[in-house]
C-alpha cells in the first residue's frame, strides 16, 4: 500500500499506543499545500525529554526541505505566512549551529526522494506540549511547516529555508 492511500486509514487509527510509548498527551498537524491538498500529518506526543514529533509527508519535491515549528495554528494558503515565526519561547537565535541558537520550533532538515515521500521523527529538548510556562498548545496554537529548501541551520532567523510547501495546524487529541 503507498503512503498515500495509507493516509486515510492513518486518520482513523487511533494514536494511543504512539502516545503511550512517549508518555504524556498528543496532537496531531494534518499537513496541506497551498491548494488545499493533503502533503502529510504529523504526530505529536509530550515525551519525558520534551516533545517527539514525527512527520510523514507526501507529494513533495525531491530534495531536502526544512520543517519547523511555527507560533501560531492558522495555516492560510498559498502562502502561510498566518503560521507566523518559528516557535522560540526562549528567545534564541535561529539555528542549531549558531552559538546563540536554536530556537525550540527548529528541527532537523527532512529529505524527500524521488516518490515524493519524506519522514523525519525528532525530539525537541525541554519542550512542553501543554502545562507549563511557553506550552506548544498555547492560546494562539502551532503550526507544523515544510519549507521548500533545505535549513542551513545558522542564518538568523529563518535558516534561509525558502518559501512555506505546506502548512499543518497542531491540535490537541
Amino acid at each position: 500500500m503507498t503512503f498515500l492511500a495509507a493516509l486515510p486509514i492513518m486518520a482513523a487509527v487511533p494514536t494511543a499506543s504512539f502516545a503511550h510509548e512517549h508518555g504524556g498527551g498528543h496532537a496531531i498537524a494534518d499537513i496541506v499545500d497551498g491548494q488545499g491538498q493533503t502533503k502529510g500529518k504529523a504526530m505529536i506526543t509530550q515525551g519525558k525529554d520534551g516533545v517527539v514529533v514525527d512527520v510523514k509527508a507526501v507529494g513533495l519535491p525531491a530534495g531536502v526541505h526544512a520543517v519547523h515549528v511555527h507560533t501560531t495554528g492558522t495555516c492560510t494558503g498559498p502562502d502561510f505566512t498566518s503560521a507566523g515565526g518559528h516557535w522560540n519561547p526562549e528567545k534564541k537565535q535561529h539555528g542549531h549551529d549558531n552559538p546563540a541558537g536554536a530556537h525550540m520550533g527548529d528541527m532537523p532538515n527532512m529529505t524527500v526522494g524521488a516518490d515524493g515521500t519524506g519522514e523525519l521523527k525528532t525530539v525537541i529538548k525541554g519542550a512542553m506540549l501543554s502545562g507549563g510556562t511557553e506550552p506548544l498548545l498555547d492560546a494562539d496554537g502551532a503550526a507544523v511547516v515544510i519549507h521548500a529548501a533545505a535549513d542551513d541551520y545558522k542564518t538568523d532567523p529563518t535558516g534561509n529555508a525558502g518559501g512555506r510547501l505546506a502548512c499543518g495546524v497542531v491540535k490537541a487529541q
